[in-house]
């Protein structure tokens, strides 16, 4: 019997794993929408090696959008802190709404106006 290769055997695997969740919408990630790692201490502030948590693309520039990142680092290395957050806690309702491919802009910080 001739052994398979990685190729051949491709078409026969078992069911797909389910698409991974976001840790602050808590909706799928399908493969096709833009993810990204979100480092739960940023880099800036000694993180880099840290644990990480995958989001979607609109809910990772949410969170940069609300918190500073010493913000992050101090109150908001986790998950459960990052849902907690009033802004984000918010954010996070009104996107559940949406279908897991939504996306949309993300405004800044409150109080920062774009220089036009």
């Amino acid at each position: 019997m001739a052994r398979k290769t990685w190729d051949e055997d491709e078409g026969e695997a078992g069911p797909a794993a389910p698409d991974p969740i976001c840790a602050l919408c808590l909706r799928p990630i399908p493969p096709d929408v833009p993810q990204s790692v979100h480092h739960l201490i940023p880099k800036l502030k000694g993180g880099r090696n840290g644990p990480t948590v995958l989001l979607h693309d609109i809910c990772h520039k949410e969170i940069h959008a609300a918190l500073k990142e010493s913000e992050l680092a101090r109150n908001f290395s986790t998950p459960e802190a990052l849902r907690a957050h009033p802004r984000l806690q918010k954010f996070a309702e009104w996107v559940a709404k949406r279908p897991p491919e939504f996306l949309s802009q993300v405004p800044g910080p409150p109080g920062r106006r774009r220089k036009d």
